[in-house]
């Protein structure tokens, strides 16, 4: 079940290679940089060339200086290398960059939009940090992969293969000298690494680094709390603990690397120590001094851009691994399934909500939290959940709506499993107000048009007037048009309540979930919200789950639940007659409301 904690399928490539399928999101830009820098590579080879030739006429022609205008040619012509070098890179990285951001632009938005569609315990399950640091920080390192590692990969691969062409081409012993110290230089640095180990302190770094944005999150949201009893961030057990487990990784995972990095550099700036022996022993055999000396001068000057060459391979590969773990990340989201659908979508004859046997946990480990449960919502009427915290009213209002599927048995709107009903045909049916309501910081007017995106401005206010919320919008700076959250524009729980009702009177969805809808109403905006939700719920289905007893009095029907299991049903005096659980928890309301506050014995 989707909604359960397991791991999810790998549907797609990993590593280097998944970096490289990313890059074909834009194709033609990509190529287009990856060729120019290519070329760019080649042509930072053109001075090396001209050195060679400036070398060779210096000692073939020494000690006189002849050919000046040849040598200023060669000169000139490494000028004209150089310069190609730089505008053909320049282009690669402007390229590349383009292809970057359009990139990235279409990979928020496919995860975006992939994430909506997981249901609800995913979200929970997982945190909004985490998803945040995915979407935020995961996603954007690809912008230096492609960027900038893809070109430089590019590079990278062209120029040793060109460089190692080169030092076989002018002497095969000294290119054969080079190439085994590049050979023992990776072999050595292959002995120094730290292997599966670094790989799996990158693991564990990135799960620290992801517990930690999930625990900031929460502290930022709960800093009321923290201040008012004045708290610091050491006591807030989660952050605190969460920062030490990153402290405790990120250091042995900066070091994994460092014995393995430390080889391969000095192992490189060092390749000349091979190089000198073959050029001592060569230098005594030669049959032609002057062009052994003109060699071996262009390999001692040529060797040490080689070591550059070949570290720039190294950090670029390194990178493309840092990004590839990141990049790991959002793809585990991206595996995750959304909630089943049958092809086609099948039309409920009705609104009446019926629950066949339903048993469903929020984790296959955890207690059931309706346990083969049985009951009928009629259409057109207002049913009422009510019971102890923890006995499964919430979890029934969230699986009417399929923000979970259930583990056994099946719920039915008008005769149809939901199961058969597309998601969007589903959302359109139900409308929501919960206790804990969100606002965007975006204007008013599109916070209420959420309910329907093409509601007309009329259409909003006319919502706005119903759900008793017009009057305090029209005090706001700039009315409909203010932006929620910005210069100091808030609004108490009972206001957000009622644009939550405007949101769902502009819906006007069949089916109407009520959970808490009263739970941060004074007197007054009670008065308010009440008004509001008798013309919301008018000729609709209406799921009503309170705490508030008074409010479900006038239901037409009350479902007791307790424990996952339906206790009572019935109407407000036929359950207070019976005596039974509802009897008690209505005397515990009542004993509530007559409650006052005195000083206690000293």
């Amino acid at each position: 079940m989707a909604s359960k904690k397991e791991t999810p399928e790998k549907p797609y490539k990993t590593g280097l290679p998944r970096l490289m399928e990313l890059t074909k999101i834009k194709k033609g830009l990509c190529l287009i940089s990856v060729v120019l820098s290519a070329l760019a590579a080649l042509a930072s080879f053109i001075p090396y060339y001209s050195i060679y030739k400036i070398i060779a006429l210096i000692i073939q022609n020494y000690p006189e200086i002849r050919d000046t205008d040849l040598m200023l040619r060669y000169g000139l012509l490494a000028l004209g290398g150089t310069f190609l070098n730089i505008v053909l890179y320049f282009g690669a990285l402007a390229v590349s960059h383009v292809a970057a951001y359009g990139t990235l632009y279409q990979l928020k938005l496919d995860f975006a939009s992939h994430i909506v569609k997981l249901p609800i315990g995913f979200h929970i399950r997982e945190g909004s940090g985490k998803l945040r640091k995915i979407m935020d920080e995961n996603i954007e390192q690809l912008e230096g992969f492609i960027a900038h590692d893809l070109p430089d990969m590019v590079a990278a691969m062209v120029a040793p293969v060109t460089a190692i062409v080169i030092l076989f081409v002018i002497d095969w012993r000294f290119g054969l000298v080079t190439f085994a110290a590049i050979i023992v230089s990776f072999v050595l640095q292959g002995m120094a690494n730290g292997g599966q180990k670094t790989s799996d302190l990158m693991n564990v770094y990135q799960d620290a680094l992801e517990d930690m944005s999930n625990a900031s999150v929460e502290y930022v949201r709960g800093i009321s709390v923290v201040k008012a009893f004045n708290q610091t961030v050491f006591s807030f057990k989660r952050l605190h603990d969460s920062i030490q487990k990153y402290t405790d990784s990120v250091i042995p995972y900066t070091l994994s690397n460092e014995n393995a990095m430390a080889v391969l550099t000095a192992a490189l700036n060092n390749m000349y120590l091979f190089l000198i022996p073959m050029g001592i022993y060569a230098g005594r055999h030669a049959a032609d001094y002057r062009s052994f000396l003109t060699d071996f001068l262009f390999y001692l000057l040529f060797v040490p851009a080689i070591a550059a060459i070949l570290m720039k391979v190294v950090y670029v590969m390194v990178n493309s691994m840092n990004t590839a773990n990141v990049i790991e990340r959002m793809d585990m989201v991206l595996a995750e399934k959304p909630l089943t659908e049958e092809s086609g979508s099948a039309a409920p004859k009705d609104y009446e909500i019926r629950f066949d046997n339903v048993t469903f946990s929020y984790d296959k480990d955890d207690k059931k939290a309706l346990d083969h449960i049985s009951f009928t919502i009629p259409a057109h009427q207002i049913t009422a959940i009510v019971g102890p915290s923890g006995g499964g009213k919430s979890t029934i209002a969230n699986l009417i709506p399929r923000f979970y599927d259930v583990d056994e048995g099946s719920i039915t709107i008008g005769g149809t499993d939901i199961r058969r009903i597309a998601t969007k045909d589903l959302m359109d049916m139900v409308s929501f107000v919960f206790q804990d309501n969100f606002l965007f910081k975006q204007s008013i007017l599109d916070n209420i048009r959420m309910g329907r995106p093409g509601a007309s401005e009329e259409e909003v206010i006319a919502a706005a007037k119903a759900a008793q919320c017009h009057d305090f919008i029209m005090s706001l700076p700039d009315g409909y048009r203010t932006v929620f959250g910005q210069s100091g524009v808030k609004f108490s729980g009972g206001e957000i309540q009622r644009v939550a009702i405007a949101r769902a009177i502009l819906k006007d969805a069949p089916i109407l979930v009520l959970d808490e809808a009263t739970a941060f109403a004074d007197p007054e905006n009670e008065f308010l919200i009440q008004k509001a939700l008798s013309r919301l719920m008018a000729d609709k289905t209406v799921i009503m789950i309170a705490h508030r007893l008074s409010t479900v009095t006038n239901a037409d029907r009350i479902l007791v639940v307790e424990n996952g299991r339906i206790a009572e049903q019935g109407r407000h005096e036929e359950l207070r007659a019976k005596n039974g659980k509802y009897s008690e928890l209505w005397a515990h309301y009542t004993q509530a409301l007559s409650w006052k506050m005195e000083r206690g014995d000293a």
